[in-house]
């Protein structure tokens, strides 16, 4: 039997230059794990809308439980405005007040309680409703279950004391090397990641601190251990989604009993292969990236 994974938080559309995109990081890193092979779940909510309906709709054809995507009168679906700049890279308008911004528990607590993991970030966390909604799931589950928080420092959304407490309650933190560099009371700079985790983990008492650092490689740091995977050379198409794939990739070779440095491996390749692709959700083909 599959693990089962918990993803809370936002789904939206991104509407980028050539068209819109589902997307949200819990809706990319859900369907990633789904081509892993993982049970994925969706704890997020839609508006009565079209585009909640497509969101729903997608879901379904890849095989991922919508029974706790909520659908609310009144509000709308979310989405985002991104433009790509010359590199590839993206930059994003969040729209507030959205239906994601008021996600129950209720409806995800019986998967929360029978998870390998919950997986969950920052943005999701600008609402108090959510706030309390996570901490409830972070209650229901299994002692042994993965708590993974993805750090998504995007300004307004990027309250770092917020970042810190909810770091205190994951057993895996995964960030950008930037954000570790910010939560650090520093700046970035090449090869302090090591660094940075190490100091993040006994301000924050996190077990497992993962950084990616671009095209770079990424690294993490395990019960006093280093691991860096360099990256390798790619031609980027666009970077969105790329760190939602690479979370996913890690966590489903962790779950599958990989050690860190074979998990981090398969986490870059796969990262790399969708920043090669166009969209956050690209067709496996019956294959996975390969380390």
């Amino acid at each position: 039997m599959s693990s089962v994974v918990l993803c809370f938080g936002e789904i939206l559309w991104d509407f980028l230059p050539e068209g819109a995109f589902p997307g949200g990081a819990p809706f990319n890193v859900a369907y990633h794990l789904k081509q892993h092979g993982l049970d994925a779940h969706i704890a997020s909510a839609v508006g009565r809308d079209v585009l909640g309906e497509e969101l729903l709709r997608r879901l379904g054809g890849w095989g991922i439980s919508t029974a706790a995507v909520v659908q609310r009168d009144g509000v709308l679906t979310g989405y985002v405005r991104a433009v790509l700049d010359a590199h590839g890279d993206a930059h994003y308008e969040i729209i507030r007040d959205v239906a994601w911004d008021i996600i129950p528990a209720e409806p995800s607590l019986a998967t929360a309680s029978r998870a390998s993991a919950l997986v969950f970030g920052s943005l999701a966390q600008r609402s108090a409703p959510n706030r309390t909604s996570l901490d409830s799931l972070l209650n229901a589950l299994p002692a042994s279950a993965h708590r993974v928080f993805d750090v998504n420092l995007r300004p307004p959304h990027d309250d770092l004391a917020l970042v810190r407490r909810l770091a205190a309650r994951a057993t895996v933190l995964k960030l950008n090397a930037d954000e570790a560099a910010r939560l650090c009371g520093e700046r970035a700079q090449p090869g302090s990641e090591e660094v940075h985790a190490r100091a993040l983990e006994k301000t924050t008492g996190c077990k497992v601190i993962v950084i990616t650092a671009g095209a770079q490689g990424a690294g993490l740091w395990r019960a006093d251990k280093w691991h860096w995977e360099a990256g390798r050379p790619i031609q980027v198409v666009d970077t969105v989604g790329a760190g939602d794939a690479f979370l996913a990739g890690l966590l489903a070779r962790l779950l599958s009993g990989a050690d860190e440095a074979a998990a981090l491996a398969h986490a870059c390749r796969t990262g790399e292969w969708v920043a090669s692709c166009r969209g956050a959700t690209p067709a496996y083909l019956g294959t996975t990236p390969q380390a």
